[in-house]
């Protein structure tokens, strides 16, 4: 065992070990492990309110929940790195922990779900401000209708934010989840919004914008898609009540991902047109990633429309279609160019 300390919802746990840190009560030290999970405890409770009877969260070994709504429970979870997903230098510390909660949520967004509870673990090194990584992570978790029951800490030698969320399906259980693999041959493919302002957000942060009041609206949109995206949660839940076939978020840029949902339903797809986000490239609306829109399937794009318009919703647009050429993309004609993120280990 490597790691000879660790907590667990707030609770110690010692072992003897090269990794054991510095043992003893927590003291007035604003830096103190138990001091910090104090704090981002009664932040957390002040956002999601105290656990229900019968329900343990924060304080204990694990987190007890009620069995929620019936039907099947959704789980998820994802990381932010420092670095890799996140320019620290260009983004603060709070939006870090709010795009660690929203890009988790987002995974049930395509599902048609909604996010009950979640876990928080944050890696990092000395001097980070947890407090506002806290904040952030507590007020996109309040968006989004769910309550932080715990997690775990530890120092690291770069910032590590890591996720889990335990969701259902609210609304009758039929239909289920929607799947990336449901998708059929004649599906229209829309999109719930356009794309490519995160890469474009991304791009002005280098170029020295959004720092000021004085940026167009289309920048300071721009760079709030990249520091604070939103899991589209209304319009997954509408997609699937409404009987699309198909989703996928967008995280890893449009191509990336229609080709993971064409993979797995075993259709190919022909694009007629991407719409792009202001002040966004065509490129970027490819293979930006980070959007955390959703690719909808469905056999019936005008019913999805009125679902979308009957519950005050932007109305998805049309990208393009299903086809019988499976594992054949394309876009006006020819092949869909590579693209999307890919994390490469070798």
């Amino acid at each position: 065992m490597v790691a000879a300390r660790t907590v667990v919802n707030g609770r110690q746990k010692v072992m003897n070990g090269p990794n054991s840190g510095t043992g003893g009560e927590a003291g007035a030290d604003t830096g103190d492990e138990f001091a910090l999970i104090s704090r981002l405890r009664a932040g957390f409770e002040a956002t999601g309110g105290l656990p229900p009877p019968g329900e343990v969260w924060i304080g204990d070994d694990a987190a007890v929940v009620g069995e929620g709504r019936p039907g099947p429970r959704l789980l998820a979870t994802d990381l932010v790195v420092g670095g890799v997903h996140a320019d620290l230098s260009r983004c603060g510390p709070d939006d870090v922990g709010y795009k660690a909660v929203m890009v988790t949520v987002s995974d049930l967004a395509a599902m048609g779900g909604r996010p009950d509870h979640l876990l928080l673990s944050i890696a990092a090194p000395p001097g980070t401000d947890l407090d506002r990584l806290g904040a952030g992570a507590a007020e996109a978790a309040a968006e989004t209708g769910c309550v932080v029951v715990g997690g775990d800490l530890s120092t690291a030698p770069v910032l590590v934010v890591s996720v889990a969320v335990l969701g259902s399906l609210h609304g009758p259980v039929v239909p289920g989840p929607l799947l990336r693999s449901g998708a059929a041959p004649g599906d229209v493919l829309l999109v719930t919004g356009p794309l490519g302002a995160s890469a474009a957000g991304l791009r002005l942060l280098h170029d020295g914008h959004g720092a000021g009041a004085g940026d167009h609206p289309s920048v300071a949109a721009a760079v709030l898609a990249h520091r604070r995206p939103v899991a589209r949660l209304d319009e997954g839940e509408v997609a699937r009540l409404a009987g699309a076939s198909a989703a996928v978020d967008v995280s890893d840029g449009l191509v990336a991902d229609l080709r993971h949902l064409a993979t797995a339903s075993g259709v190919g797809v022909e694009l007629d047109d991407v719409p792009a986000a202001p002040g966004a490239s065509p490129d970027e609306a490819l293979a930006g990633g980070e959007e955390y829109e959703l690719v909808l399937a469905t056999a019936d794009p005008d019913g999805l429309r009125r679902a979308f318009a009957a519950a005050g919703l932007r109305p998805p647009v049309a990208v393009g279609r299903c086809t019988d050429r499976a594992g054949r993309l394309d876009l006006d004609g020819r092949p869909l160019p590579a693209g999307g993120w890919r994390h490469r280990f070798a």
